[in-house]
């Protein structure tokens, strides 16, 4: 059965338990400053579950802990929601929050480890990577969570959003750098449009509609879908409690993008947007991937290509255009960027329709227009890019890229650590597993958790 799944083959195949393993190999020379945890998430089925859908998987953290040139240990555990044993995220009282997968990204804030699903309540890990529990911030928090919240890296506050496919479609939410909610507000002339992720500059808040809408035909188990009548739109928030009356929406091409770049406000003032984005017939071959339906590609981001929308409020126009050939998804940067201009981007890229690119980790130049690919090697897939600034930086990309890469040749997986501004290899550390390909994950720095005591 599980033949016609690819989400459970390959790189994708799930593990089926939770491990622990201490003083791992390194080669290279780990940087002492990289002293902390970095954590990643992924959708992993308990061993005799096969899922309709890749997000429907049980959510999985695996775990590496560096601190002061060692690699002091490795583990991997489940989120134990209800979801994992079985509870039914609709019950007669309407959506269950808590039965949750967990599975699709890692953060933390105000010293709390949260594991994050964009349809559920958040649930609470401890540094270990057990189970506290879902969070909701002491009642605050309304509706779900975005597995995208944005942490503004002037304030500290963490700016998030809940949608669901009833009204209301989209609610924000601030939550202070303590990790207290101090501002909810509904969204005004949102749809039941899918809205995976989002972003904000300095002064405003960006949010996006794409052609994938709420579609109860829909049988996976994700009801949602391509939809030529829904409308590709971009709202522009204004920051501050009376944001929300004060939204714009501007009409862009069809296409849908799950993963924002960055945005920010650029020196006339005009709203920068950027993101990998696909058109109908690349939704098409990711969503059968994603289920296991005939017609699906190699793989699900087969047709994802960097765009870039400009949009001049005063003019009430936006400017569209594809800025590279090269498919790519899971875009990062040095998050003391995130809401301003910004030079360095990175992302991951796959094999297209027709087999160009491959696997690899991607550096674009803003500024010039340069990309430069760190090939990892035949069948070695590498995850989502995690940016940690070097000690003593004064440059934007002075700082090491972290991807744990998934090796179907040695059945391993390596944690590499890459120099940001040339992608070169420093370090390697030998897993004792390999780690499936997952989704989204942080560095969590020491720092980040002192508070908690851990």
């Amino acid at each position: 059965m599980t033949a016609d799944k690819p989400y459970l083959t390959g790189h994708y195949t799930p593990v089926t338990d939770e491990a622990t393993a201490t003083d791992l190999t390194v080669e290279g020379t780990l940087p002492p400053e990289l002293t902390g945890r970095l954590l990643r998430n992924s959708h992993n089925p308990k061993p005799g579950v096969t899922p309709t859908h890749w997000f429907k998987g049980s959510g999985m953290v695996h775990g590496i802990r560096l601190r002061e040139g060692r690699a002091e240990w490795y583990r991997n555990r489940w989120v134990k929601t209800p979801a994992l044993e079985g509870a039914p995220y609709m019950t007669d009282r309407g959506p269950d929050l808590s039965a949750s997968t967990a599975g699709t990204h890692v953060i933390e804030h105000g010293g709390r480890l949260l594991a994050l699903c964009e349809s559920n309540f958040p649930f609470e890990l401890t540094p270990e990577l057990e189970t506290v529990g879902a969070h909701d911030f002491g009642g605050k928090l309304r509706t779900a969570m975005t597995a995208h919240p944005k942490e503004d890296p002037r304030t500290g506050e963490l700016h998030f959003f809940g949608s669901s496919p009833f009204p209301p479609f989209l609610t924000y939410y601030v939550c202070d750098a303590k990790g207290e909610i101090i501002h909810s507000a509904e969204i005004p002339g949102a749809t039941a449009s899918l809205k995976h992720d989002f972003a904000i500059t300095r002064r405003h808040v960006v949010f996006i509609e794409g052609n994938v809408t709420f579609d109860p035909t829909e049988h996976s188990g994700i009801p949602y879908g391509w939809s030529d009548q829904q409308l590709s739109r971009i709202g522009i928030m204004p920051r501050g409690e009376q944001g929300a009356q004060n939204i714009r929406w501007f009409s862009i091409e069809p296409g849908n993008m799950l993963h924002v770049s960055n945005a920010y406000e650029d020196g006339r003032g005009r709203i920068v947007l950027e993101g990998p984005t696909v058109d109908r017939e690349g939704f098409r071959l990711s969503w059968n991937w994603w289920i296991g339906a005939p017609g699906r590609g190699t793989e699900p981001n087969a047709r994802s290509y960097t765009r870039r929308w400009v949009v001049d409020m005063a003019a009430g126009t936006v400017d569209e255009q594809i800025v590279d050939d090269l498919a790519v998804e899971f875009p990062t940067l040095n998050e003391d960027y995130l809401g301003a201009e910004n030079r360095y981007q990175y992302a991951i890229s796959f094999p297209d329709e027709k087999g160009f690119g491959g696997y690899g980790v991607v550096k674009y130049d803003r500024t010039t227009g340069a990309r430069r690919i760190h090939q990892v090697g035949d069948a070695r897939l590498p995850s989502e890019a995690v940016f940690v600034p070097a000690a003593g930086a004064t440059n934007e990309d002075d700082g090491y890229l972290l991807t744990v890469v998934s090796d179907l040749k040695q059945d391993a997986s390596q944690l590499l650590v890459l120099d940001a501004s040339g992608l070169d290899r420093i370090a390697t550390v030998h897993l004792p597993r390999r780690v499936p390909a997952g989704i989204h994950g942080s560095w969590i720095a020491d720092d980040s958790l002192a508070a908690t005591g851990n």
